[in-house]
C-alpha cells in the first residue's frame, strides 16, 4: 500500500514552483484540493503537479493566453452559442475548456450553473485548484497516477488530448517525485 500524504509543505511547494509569492497564494488551496479529491500519495501529487506545472506555466497563467475564438463552434466542447469559445476558454490550473466542462464543473463545485454566468471564477486561486481537482477526479486519473511513470503518459493524454509538451511534463514529474521523497 502506498503511504498517504496528508498535505505538502510550503517548502515542498516552493521547491516545485520556485516562486515564494505564488507558493503563499496556492499552498492552502492545493492542500484542500488534494484532500477533497484523494490526491494523497507521492505518485498522485507528482502526476497532478507535473500536469499543473505545464498547463499553468508554473502557476503563472490561470487564463489561456489565446482569445478562445478558435473554440467557437466546437460542438465537441459543448460550444453551441456564438461567443462560447472566448467565454469558456481554458482557465484554472488545468485549463478547463468548453461550455460542457464549465457546466459539469459548476454542478460539481456549486450545485448549479454559476460558472456559466461567471466563468472567470476559475481564474481565482481557490477555484483554479478545485476545478483542476474536479477535472482530475472526473477523468479517474488517480488510478493512472498510481501506476507510476508508465501510467503518467495516460494522465497526460487524458488532460491534454495528446502528448504536447511531454518531455517538459515528464521532467516536472520526475523532479517532483524527488522533492516529495
Amino acid at each position: 500500500m502506498t503511504e498517504c500524504i496528508e498535505h505538502i509543505s510550503y517548502d515542498q511547494l516552493n521547491a516545485i514552483i520556485s516562486n515564494s509569492k505564488r507558493t503563499g497564494i496556492f499552498i492552502v488551496h492545493l492542500n484542500e484540493t488534494f484532500s477533497a479529491f484523494q490526491i494523497n500519495t507521492k505518485l498522485r501529487i507528482a502526476a497532478f503537479m507535473g500536469e499543473v506545472m505545464h498547463e499553468s506555466g508554473s502557476f503563472q497563467f490561470m487564463r489561456e493566453l489565446a482569445s478562445g475564438k478558435a473554440y467557437d463552434g466546437r460542438k465537441d466542447l459543448g460550444n453551441i452559442f456564438p461567443g462560447d469559445g472566448p467565454n469558456f476558454k481554458g482557465r484554472g490550473l488545468l485549463q478547463i475548456t468548453g461550455r460542457t466542462n464549465y457546466s459539469d464543473c459548476s454542478k460539481a463545485l456549486f450545485g448549479d450553473n454559476t460558472l456559466l454566468k461567471t466563468p472567470d471564477l476559475l481564474a481565482s486561486p481557490h477555484y483554479a485548484c478545485l476545478s483542476a481537482g474536479w477535472f482530475w477526479n472526473s477523468r479517474g486519473l488517480n488510478a493512472y497516477a498510481d501506476q507510476g511513470e508508465p501510467g503518467y503518459q495516460t494522465v497526460t493524454k487524458r488532460i491534454n488530448g495528446g502528448l504536447n509538451g511531454w518531455e517538459q511534463r515528464l521532467q516536472y514529474y520526475r523532479s517532483i517525485i524527488k522533492i516529495l521523497a
